[in-house]
């Protein structure tokens, strides 16, 4: 990267335009994963900038999920980001598979409750109906990436309390197991920031951007909602996307 790639009579901020010039060469693979990046010293030389600036740029690359911070020295370029299609309905296990990682979980709740109205909203049954929650940390090759916590109808699969979820999918074992097929569902996403307990599970700072979906997934017959579920995903790690044709 020359110091002629910056234009400092540009409209556009030099912090924007220093972490857009990393940006590029990180998603060209010209900067592999963990390589280490230049300090802010070398910033500030390279570009004549105040260390105020070079210091925004390295951040703004971390806060995008660019690029990670280890105490004592410096910053280095983040592992690429997981791309989720939106059109498609499957499970995490199912999605890990797919690109050859290794899926696993860590079960932090798995259990019966009593629905209460918005719950029994979402899954169309009457209030204090058994509903099954497991709450679950998603793994990609050990790493910590998602919080699943899904809401299943219990009259649907009667038992599904007693299996052991830490090595097996749900979808797979609703399938497999209760012969459910699932048709569709209906998703919505958001940001939001991880709080402490999302930020412990996650191994992540609190306040990390995070991608938060609600999804609602119905049986073969269109009709019946079997499941509701809230996900939390690394926003440093994930990014979602759409196909859109004419």
């Amino acid at each position: 990267m020359k110091a002629s790639d910056v234009d400092k009579n540009s409209p556009v901020p030099i912090y924007y335009q220093i972490k857009e010039l990393f940006k590029e060469r990180i998603e060209g693979g010209d900067l592999e994963p963990h390589q280490r990046l230049p300090s802010e010293r070398d910033l500030e030389k390279k570009y004549g900038i105040s260390r105020m600036t070079a210091r925004r740029a390295l951040t703004e690359l971390e806060s995008e999920g660019y690029a990670y911070r280890e105490q004592g020295k410096g910053s280095y370029v983040a592992e690429p980001k997981l791309r989720q299609a939106l059109l498609e309905l499957t499970g995490f296990t199912e999605d890990m598979k797919k690109r050859r990682m290794s899926p696993g979980a860590r079960v932090i709740e798995q259990k019966l409750v009593d629905s209460d109205q918005e719950l029994a909203a979402k899954l169309e049954v009457e209030v204090e109906s058994k509903i099954f929650v497991l709450q679950r940390i998603r793994l990609a090759e050990g790493e910590p990436l998602a919080i699943e916590t899904s809401h299943l109808r219990h009259e649907e699969c009667e038992g599904i309390e007693e299996y052991d979820f830490e090595d097996r999918s749900l979808y797979d074992t609703l399938k497999n197991d209760f012969d459910i097929s699932l048709s569709w569902a209906e998703q919505s996403v958001e940001a939001t920031l991880a709080d402490e307990f999302e930020a412990e599970n996650l191994e992540i700072d609190k306040g990390t951007p995070m991608l938060m979906t609600e999804r609602t997934t119905y049986l073969g017959d269109e009709e019946t909602p079997i499941e509701y579920a809230r996900s939390i995903y690394r926003g440093d790690r994930y990014k979602l996307f759409v196909e859109l044709r004419s």
